[in-house]
């Protein structure tokens, strides 16, 4: 099998599996955050807000992406690659992965959380190594459907890190809607998992099978906003957007 196949085959395979990654690394994470050796006395008020806030950042990339984009392009989708459209505006003109960028920055916020380098190093690693297949596969599906207009497309957009001087507005308007409909989960995925790593890192620290009142009170507020999104997204079409 010639390497670009192999390299496709594979991608397409950890596409459909991309899922697991977070569970591996909030596993990872967790077994780290037990071997370290933390400080006692210290206050970790102001680097859990920074980690926090990275994460959410990464996770407003994605909104970004998900709000200008039609359907069946952009999201979570795992049963295998499809695209009606090649998406070249808006954030896609700055970066060919945006979706992918946000879940490194995401994922970034958990793995800084650990405060291990070592955990830190691993964690960019993998994350390269895993998703370089899987946007390998991408953009062999993509070239293969549209042939010349995504070429000429992706010759001039970076594969990940964004170039701000190529910028072009969105062909589409702005959907909040869309965004509530297809990235409540990430934000409800983000909550629950920094609050699993406080759990862990106070029980590391002080024996306390919870975490302090500050995350305690952080995954309440997330839950009762996820429940309350996940409510309206199934039961009414409120979130319906024709087109996306």
């Amino acid at each position: 099998m010639a390497l670009t196949e192999e390299f496709e085959q594979s991608g397409n395979w950890l596409f459909k599996r991309r899922g697991y990654l977070p569970v591996i690394l909030l596993t990872a994470g967790i077994i780290v955050l037990m071997l370290n050796e933390l400080n006692l006395d210290r206050n970790f008020l102001i680097t859990d807000i920074v980690y926090l806030f990275i994460s959410f950042l990464g996770l407003a990339i994605r909104a970004f992406t998900i709000g200008h984009t039609p359907k069946n392009t952009s999201g979570r989708n795992i049963k295998g690659q499809k695209a009606e459209v090649v998406n070249t505006s808006g954030i896609y003109s700055i970066v060919r992965h945006p979706l992918y960028l946000g879940n490194f920055v995401i994922w970034l916020g958990l793995a800084l959380f650990t405060e291990s380098l070592f955990f830190i190093v691993i964690f960019i690693l993998a994350f390269w190594l895993y998703y370089e297949r899987i946007m390998f596969a991408e953009e062999q599906f993509l070239r293969r459907k549209f042939g010349k207009e995504y070429e000429e497309w992706a010759i001039k957009t970076t594969p990940f890190f964004p170039d701000f001087s190529k910028w072009s507005p969105g062909n589409l308007p702005f959907s909040w809607k869309n965004i509530f409909k297809r990235e409540y989960n990430g934000f409800g995925n983000i909550i629950f998992a920094f609050t699993i790593l406080a759990i862990f890192r106070n029980y590391r620290i002080t024996g306390n099978c919870y975490p302090e009142l500050r995350w305690i009170i952080i995954f309440l507020t997330g839950l009762i906003i996820w429940l309350i999104v996940r409510t309206i997204e199934k039961k009414t079409n409120l979130f319906n957007v024709e087109g996306r």
